[in-house]
C-alpha cells in the first residue's frame, strides 16, 4: 500500500494494487471536510468523508481513491476556522432577511418563515467540516449558543436591533424573542451538542422544527381553506405540508449524512423519520401549541418520538 499527501490545500491518499498499471488518467473527486487520520485497514477510509471506486479497464482491480479538503493540518485549528466561517454563514443570513425586511421585499410573515426555514437547515449543512467528538460538537453549537444570548438581549430590551425584531417576530414587539425565536435557538444548539451528526434524533428535531414548522405557516396561509375540527387556527394542508416538508428533510439530510459515514441510512430509519412527522405535525396543530409554542412542542414531540423509534 501507498500513500501520498499533496501539499496544498486537501491531502489525498491512493490505495491501488501494487501490480496496477499508473494513476494518471484517475480524476479523484475531492470534497469539503477535515480529516485527521487515515485508517490502516486495506479499504481505504477516512474519519470524516468518503470513497470512490473506479474500474480503470476490464481485467483491471478496483482502484479505491479517496481524498478530502483540510480547513488547516491541526484539527484544533481548523474546527476554530470552521466554527468562524459557519458562524459567518449564519450572520450572512439574517442579516440578508433583515435587508429583505426593510426594503419589504417580502411579506413580514412570509420574510419571518424564511428566516425560520433556512436558518437551521443551512447550518446543518455545514456540519461535516467540524471534527468528530465533543470538541467539534461543542464548537458547532457555539454559533446558535450565541444566538440564544443575541435573543435574550434584544428581547429584554438590552440590545436594540428592530430589523432583527421585525424579521423574527409576527406583531413586532420584541419580547416575542423571548419565546418562539429563543426556543429555535435553544432547539438548534441542543440537537448540536448533545445529539451532534451520528443520531437521527438531531436530524428529525431541527428538520421538523424549520422545514415543517415553516411549511405548515406558508402552505397554511395560502392554502389552508379548510380548517380542522379541533382547531380552527390551523388547516388541513398546513398539517399536511408540515408532515410532508419534515420528512422528505429529514430523508434528505439522513442520505447527506450516510455520504460522510455519520448515519447507515436504513428503511427502519425512513420509517422513523415518518413517525416522527406525522406525530410533529398532529401535536403543531393542537390547541395547546398555540398556547404554549409549536417551537416548543415540536421540538419535545420529536426528541422524545425519536428516543423511542431510533
Amino acid at each position: 500500500m501507498r500513500s501520498s499527501k499533496l501539499n496544498c490545500s486537501f491531502h489525498a491518499s491512493l490505495r491501488y494494487h501494487p501490480h496496477s498499471r499508473p494513476l494518471s488518467n484517475l480524476k479523484p473527486i475531492f470534497i469539503l471536510a477535515p480529516c485527521q487520520r487515515i485508517s490502516n485497514s486495506c479499504t481505504p477510509r477516512f474519519e470524516v468523508g468518503f470513497q470512490t471506486s473506479l474500474r480503470r479497464s476490464r481485467g483491471d482491480p478496483t482502484i479505491k481513491i479517496a481524498a478530502v479538503a483540510m480547513l488547516h493540518q491541526n484539527p484544533v485549528v481548523s474546527d476554530l476556522i470552521a466554527t468562524g466561517l459557519s458562524a459567518t454563514i449564519a450572520l450572512s443570513i439574517l442579516r440578508f432577511f433583515a435587508e429583505t425586511t426593510k426594503r419589504h421585499v417580502f411579506d413580514q410573515k412570509l420574510n419571518r418563515k424564511l428566516v425560520h426555514i433556512s436558518i437551521g437547515l443551512v447550518f446543518m449543512l455545514w456540519w461535516p467540516i467540524f471534527s468528530s467528538g465533543h470538541r467539534g460538537a461543542l464548537l458547532a453549537a457555539l454559533t446558535p449558543g450565541v444566538n440564544i444570548i443575541r435573543m435574550l438581549l434584544i428581547g429584554s430590551g438590552t440590545w436594540k436591533d428592530e430589523a432583527t425584531v421585525k424579521s423574527m417576530s409576527r406583531f413586532g414587539d420584541r419580547r416575542e424573542l423571548l419565546k418562539g425565536p429563543l426556543y429555535y435557538a435553544l432547539t438548534i444548539t441542543g440537537a448540536c451538542a448533545i445529539y451532534w451528526r451520528t443520531s437521527p434524533v438531531a436530524i428529525a428535531a431541527i428538520c421538523n422544527l424549520c422545514a415543517g414548522d415553516g411549511m405548515a405557516d406558508i402552505v397554511g396561509r395560502r392554502f389552508g381553506r379548510q380548517k380542522i375540527p379541533y382547531n380552527k387556527n390551523k388547516s388541513i394542508a398546513g398539517s399536511v405540508a408540515m408532515a410532508l416538508a419534515g420528512f422528505v428533510a429529514s430523508v434528505g439530510f439522513m442520505y447527506y449524512f450516510a455520504s460522510f459515514g455519520y448515519v447507515q441510512k436504513s428503511r427502519e430509519m425512513l420509517l422513523g423519520f415518518l413517525v416522527v412527522s406525522l406525530a410533529s405535525a398532529f401535536v403543531e396543530s393542537l390547541p395547546i401549541s398555540t398556547e404554549l409554542d409549536d417551537n416548543l412542542t415540536v421540538t419535545l414531540t420529536s426528541i422524545l418520538l425519536g428516543h423511542l423509534v431510533f
